[in-house]
Parts: structure tokens; C-alpha cells; sequence
């Protein structure tokens, strides 16, 4: 099946990013260290980095927030990790923008909630403050709505509006209806304030799923924006997970989306990390981007005589992600790799036969032995207890041969 047609978007450029206008679909993510904590934000930053974020965005709410950004930048490019750093500003951000300018100049981008830059004001002196100076800056702006901090006095316009309609809509939908008006009437008012259109990405964050889909479908009808996808307060462990890759597989197959993230809550001391990893493979499974040698592994059932297959899947997968930092300098194309781990007789042999390389162990009462598929064909069988080093050896081996860089081929072959 081809890959969906994505909607046509301006191309927005965030720190040397592209995002929208086609290119690859962009992975965000953010800290929830301290700011201020410069180490510490550091720290967690490189990790999300490391793990694939292409854009981290840090809150900027204090002044001492504020100081320590451009220390923070400054850091990360001493040590050669040169991701654009997005700041996140809520209710003071245009008197911390203004106030330190060197913050303003050392961000890739700026997030402004257009629900709670000028809660009380009958203007939006605050959100043109932040405008000017991402103008001034030539840095770029997500106007980011969310439902739970919505534009209330909008809002209410609407749905006093709604009330005088012959035939008026539930609440819901003016609610979904006023969350895409104040992202595209924010946007439009950032234009006329002199911020270019390529310099505008819009969000509109809820936390269910069948609103975000036609919160989103909405926005697509009536923009070319580019459009930063992701489920608000996604929540905890696999509600988080099955959420988020509920809503933006189904946006993101319609051709909506340029950038994404998946807000999930993690567990005290959690991994951070994990939500790069939730986008990289939402991503793939979609087959819109690749990141990293897919496994296929089998459920097990009563036929699989042990928990060995289980644990060289692991084995196995954890092996392709520890490698693929050194593999993805020198193997172009290896992150598309399909390799399959089976259990028994059943399904094994198709499954390996469909990857690019795979095994099948033995399961009960079958006879001790693992054949080992290579491009569809049987290569070897393997026995004893030496099955997952070997395995692993031919799986080198494979990737040595397969995946190499042209000119390297070329002189290889004189």
C-alpha cells in the first residue's frame, strides 16, 4: 500500500529543522526537569536528543528560567548536540521575552497559548509582544490552543452565538469549533502583525480521541499551516500509549500532521525517553518514516516449549537499537531492516521467509533445531546452546554485506 498523500503545508524551518511543506514528519518531545536546573536540563535534553527527538521544547515561566536558557543552548553546543531548543511560554511570556532578550535569541522557537496570554484583557497587547519578538528574532511560533486553557471569553462569543441559531449545535461541537477559531484567528493575527506565514506552525491539543480527529480535520480544511499533532494530557503506561497511537495513526494515514509528539505520563523516575520512542515507532509501524530494524516475534502459545524465543526476541531487538547509533554511520538503510524471532513450526518459516533475515526456534516435540532464513531462503540450521551468538553473527554478517555505502561498493567491486 502506498504511502498516504500528505496535505500541503507551508515549510516552516525551526533551528535548521524543516517540518510541513512534505519533508519527513518531525518527533518533538519536552523536559520536565526545572529550567532553571541548567545541568539537569542539559542532562535530559541530550537524552531525548539521543533518543530521536528532532526538536525539544523546555518551559520558560520564571526568570530564572529564563537566564538559564541561553546557558542551557550554549552547554548543548559545547558538547555537540545541536537540537533546536523550543521554549514554552504561558501568561508572563512576553514580559520574559522582553525582559531577556539573550533567551529570545538563544530559542529555536517560540509556543504561545493564545487561551492564556491575555487572560482579563480586552486586547492582545501580550500576544503581539511575543509576536514582535519572534519577528524581531526571525525565530518561528507555534500557537498552541488547548482545550483545558481555551479562550474563554471566545468561548462564550461562540456559544452565545450558537444559542441564537435556529438550529443550534450540542456544546461539544462548539467547543471543537471555537478550539480551531482561536488557533487559525491567532495565526491570522500574528500575520497581520508582520510574522510570516513559514514562520507559523498551529496546534490544537485535546485529550480525547475522537475530538482530536475532528479538531484536526477541521484545522486541514481551513488552513495550510503546518499542524504539530499530539494528545494532551495522553495519559499513564498503555492508556497513554494506545491513545495517542489511536489518534495520530488515524490523522497521520489522512496526510494530516507535520510535526508530532506523544504527551505521555510517565512514572515517578520514569524514562522520559519512552515518548520519542512511542513517535519513532508510530511513525514506522505507518511506514512513513524508519528509525530502526523492526522484529517480528510471535505471541506464544502452548506449542512453544519454553520462554527462550521470548527472550531472544529481546535479545534481538535490544542487540538492533544498541547498534544502530554505529550501524546508521556507515549501513545506509539498515533502520528498514525487517527480522524475525519465531517460537515454532507454525509460522516461523513464512515469517522468516518474509523478512529480510529470521530464525525459527523449535517448539514442543519439535526436533531441536532453528533454521535460519536469509532473504527468503534458508541459509543454515542451527543448534545447541549457542543459537542467539550465532544468530547474532550472521546477523553482522548480513548487515556488513547488505548495507553498505555506494562507494564503498563500487571499490569493492574495482
Amino acid at each position: 500500500m502506498a504511502a498516504p498523500q500528505r496535505r500541503r503545508s507551508a515549510s516552516v524551518s525551526v533551528g535548521g529543522v524543516i517540518l510541513g511543506g512534505g519533508h519527513p514528519i518531525v518527533i518533538q518531545s519536552m523536559t520536565n526537569t526545572d529550567t532553571a536546573a541548567v545541568t539537569a536540563t542539559v542532562n535530559q535534553v541530550m537524552a531525548l536528543a539521543q533518543a530521536g527527538s528532532e526538536l525539544v521544547r523546555v518551559t520558560v515561566n520564571t526568570e530564572d528560567a529564563a537566564r538559564a536558557v541561553p546557558k542551557i543552548v550554549e552547554t548543548l553546543d559545547k558538547l555537540g548536540m545541536h537540537v533546536p531548543v523550543v521554549g514554552d511560554f504561558h501568561y508572563n511570556g512576553h514580559l520574559l521575552l522582553t525582559k531577556y532578550p539573550e533567551c529570545a535569541r538563544a530559542l529555536a522557537k517560540y509556543r504561545i497559548n493564545p487561551g492564556n496570554v491575555n487572560i482579563g484583557r480586552k486586547h492582545d497587547d501580550n500576544f503581539r509582544t511575543m509576536v514582535e519578538a519572534a519577528i524581531e528574532h526571525g525565530k518561528p511560533v507555534r500557537i498552541g490552543v488547548n482545550w483545558g486553557s481555551l479562550d474563554q471569553a471566545l468561548l462564550t462569543r461562540m456559544m452565545d452565538e450558537n444559542g441564537r441559531r435556529a438550529g443550534p449545535l450540542d456544546a461539544r461541537e462548539v467547543t471543537l469549533n471555537a478550539i480551531v477559531a482561536s488557533g487559525l484567528l491567532s495565526a491570522q493575527a500574528a500575520e497581520s502583525y508582520g510574522l510570516p506565514r513559514n514562520r507559523i506552525v498551529i496546534s490544537a491539543k485535546v485529550s480525547g480521541v475522537q475530538d482530536l480527529v475532528e479538531v484536526y480535520r477541521k484545522l486541514a480544511a481551513q488552513c495550510d499551516y503546518a499542524l504539530h499533532l499530539g494528545l494532551t494530557e495522553a495519559g499513564l503506561g498503555a492508556k497513554g500509549i494506545v491513545a495517542t497511537t489511536a489518534a495520530l495513526s488515524i490523522l497521520l494515514q489522512e496526510g494530516i500532521g507535520d510535526t508530532i509528539r506523544a504527551s505521555l505520563t510517565p512514572l515517578p523516575n520514569g524514562d522520559r525517553t519512552e515518548e520519542v520512542r512511542i513517535c519513532q515507532q508510530i511513525l514506522q509501524s505507518l511506514e512513513l518514516r524508519s528509525f530502526s530494524p523492526q522484529v517480528t516475534a510471535c505471541p506464544g502459545c502452548g506449542r512453544t516449549a519454553s520462554t527462550f524465543f521470548q527472550e531472544m526476541a529481546d535479545q534481538i531487538q535490544t542487540y538492533l537499537r544498541d547498534q544502530m547509533p554505529v550501524w546508521k554511520q556507515g549501513h545506509p538503510g539498515v533502520e528498514r531492516m525487517k527480522v524475525a524471532v519465531m517460537g515454532c513450526v507454525v509460522n516461523g518459516p513464512g515469517e522468516s521467509k518474509h523478512s529480510d533475515i529470521g530464525i525459527s526456534l523449535p517448539g514442543t516435540f519439535e526436533e531441536p533445531v532453528a533454521p535460519v532464513y536469509v532473504d527468503g531462503k534458508l541459509l543454515r540450521t542451527l543448534r545447541g546452546d549457542r543459537i542467539v551468538a550465532e544468530f547474532i553473527e550472521i546477523l553482522n554478517s548480513y548487515v556488513e554485506r547488505k548495507y553498505v555505502v555506494a562507494e564503498t561498493a563500487q571499490i569493492a567491486g574495482g
